[in-house]
């Protein structure tokens, strides 16, 4: 091994590191944001139940329990998507760190760039250092050592 594969396989090792590391403290934030779906499905918990049990009065009519439904399943979806994007980004820092599924490091990168601007920027610096000739041969277990 010449002294500049040398180098550059020990910059790879240490920004695919680096990588590893922005998709953990990117995950742990989108599973702490996600804890805001859950009080917005409490709060539509919360309106539909207070809402039914409110006293009647014969000039106005009881607000429609659509509203408290509307504010549970958004919570409950928003919940659910952060949860699955907190997933997948620590699946894809535990595959780099394993130097494997490539691929799918690179999907869950184009994920993460629609969160702008920390995703946006860990996704391209992604695809930069995934689309090195010896970052893609390390793998694909060519250059393992």
């Amino acid at each position: 091994m010449t002294e500049q594969e040398t180098r550059d396989s020990i910059v790879n090792q240490e920004h695919l590191r680096l990588l590893s590391i922005g998709y953990l403290v990117s995950a742990a934030w989108a599973a702490v944001t996600s804890l805001i779906g859950l009080f917005y499905a409490f709060m539509g918990v919360a309106m539909t139940s207070w809402m039914a049990s409110m006293p009647q009065r014969p000039d106005q009519q009881p607000p429609p329990p659509f509203f408290g439904w509307f504010f549970g399943l958004f919570g409950l979806l928003m919940f659910t998507v952060l949860i699955t994007v907190a997933v997948l980004k620590f699946i894809t820092a535990q595959r780099l760190k394993q130097r494997r599924s490539r691929v799918f490091c690179m999907i869950v990168a184009g994920l993460g760039c629609l969160a702008v601007p920390y995703g946006t920027l860990l996704g391209v610096f992604t695809f930069v250092v995934l689309g090195r000739p010896s970052v893609v041969r390390l793998f694909d277990g060519e250059a393992r050592s």
